[in-house]
């Protein structure tokens, strides 16, 4: 008798977990592929990069799906339309940010990139505080963009993807602020930084890591 009053709790609890993470217990969201319990859409995920899951299921879907990263939801936007309408027209409404598993133990919700709601806020009001008080926007700063600009073209005088060029421009001018020295674009030194910059994004993608967000549930987030 007490085995079948256990069993019976068991699978009741069992189905009330199921029931709460039904995608229909997340109110109404965008269509996507039907998620497994606990795992979600993650065995429909390429391995090999979760970029060509998202752009198979954009195909099927459209430019605004769900998928499920383990039990979480995650709203997908695809194309300059529908992030336009997210991000610039209720600019307000997506402010939020999504917790990263893998980086809040290093991080914990501080920084500008990876802080959320009014802590983001206060510390986006010090940064640009703070860059104004460095000449920020300030014609030394404009000219010195130009004076880039122009010796990039230079160099290469014809279409070219100024990806690589704008990130090292970039992360040269954070490095400048934070270290008080410049890299040369070819110095060893920086190139090593600029690559570790790429693996970090590519750990973040990564399906492994995807594997470890499920340890960290919480409402449904947005994804660009």
């Amino acid at each position: 008798m007490e085995l079948s009053v256990l069993l019976l709790a068991l699978l009741t609890g069992l189905l009330l977990l199921l029931a709460r993470r039904h995608p229909k217990a997340y109110g109404c969201l965008p269509p996507g592929p039907h998620p497994l319990p606990f795992l979600g859409n993650l065995l429909q995920m390429d391995r090999s990069g979760l970029l060509k899951s998202f752009l198979r299921f954009q195909e099927k879907y459209g430019d605004v799906f769900t998928v499920y990263l383990g039990p979480r939801p995650v709203v997908m936007l695809c194309g300059i339309k529908a992030i336009r309408e997210a991000l610039v027209d209720q600019a307000e409404t997506f402010s939020g940010r999504g917790k990263i598993a893998i980086l809040e133990a290093v991080f914990q919700g501080y920084g500008v990139v990876f802080a959320n709601a009014e802590r983001w806020k206060t510390l986006r009001r010090f940064s640009l505080a703070t860059m104004r008080d460095l000449g920020w926007g300030s014609g030394v700063w404009r000219s010195g963009f130009r004076r880039r600009l122009s010796v990039w073209w230079r160099s290469y005088g014809k279409p070219r993807d100024p990806t690589l060029f704008f990130h090292s421009m970039t992360t040269n001018i954070i490095c400048s602020i934070v270290f008080g020295k410049r890299f040369g674009y070819r110095d060893p030194e920086f190139l090593r930084l600029l690559d570790l910059f790429y693996q970090s994004f590519t750990l973040i993608s990564s399906f492994s890591s995807q594997v470890r967000e499920r340890v960290q549930e919480g409402g449904h987030e947005v994804g660009i």
